[in-house]
């Protein structure tokens, strides 16, 4: 039981929560390239891209994982692309500040939802399999994974040059 509920349930819920944050984070990232502010859109990626970091702790665990390594680099990004966001108002330096934080962490989001479906998915587990605790590997996972990290590169590249709001309320 975690949270008052069965384990299943509340991965669910986990779930749920990391596919709103990356679905969120994806519309938020084409919205920096077209140097649009989506106030109400970058609050709820924000926020359930913080819950996804925050309830993937809650797992009945006994050691330290590289998951956990993860959300805690995650959650501190989230907090620097908070700051630089709500509390400097992406002034001066703080708005690449906020567009390299909150495009890493939504990477980082992507890069787990890459594992989780390897690990999950039986086609594609069949393509990289995995020797637990060991997450999958192999020529496919890790050109998988290299199109994602090239791809986040070039939009974090370009996000940085056009993101300009005229004021982010």
């Amino acid at each position: 039981m975690v949270l008052g509920l069965s384990l299943p349930a509340f991965t669910m819920v986990h779930v749920v929560i990391s596919l709103i944050a990356i679905a969120a984070g994806l519309v938020v990232m084409g919205g920096l390239l077209g140097s649009k502010s989506m106030p109400g859109l970058t609050a709820i990626f924000l926020l359930f891209t913080i819950l996804t970091s925050v309830t993937g702790f809650l797992f009945p665990v006994k050691e330290l994982l590289p998951s956990h390594m993860v959300g805690i680099l995650s959650l501190v990004l989230l907090a620097v692309a908070c700051i630089a966001l709500y509390g400097m108002k992406l002034a001066g330096a703080w708005r690449p500040v906020y567009v390299v934080t909150a495009m890493v962490s939504l990477y980082l989001n992507v890069f787990v939802l890459v594992i989780q479906s390897f690990l999950k998915v039986p086609a594609l587990a069949a393509l990289a399999p995995a020797v637990p605790p060991a997450p999958p590997s192999g020529p496919v996972f890790a050109v998988v994974q290299g199109i994602v990290l090239v791809f986040f590169v070039i939009v974090i590249i370009g996000a940085w040059r056009r993101y300009r709001p005229m004021a982010f309320a």
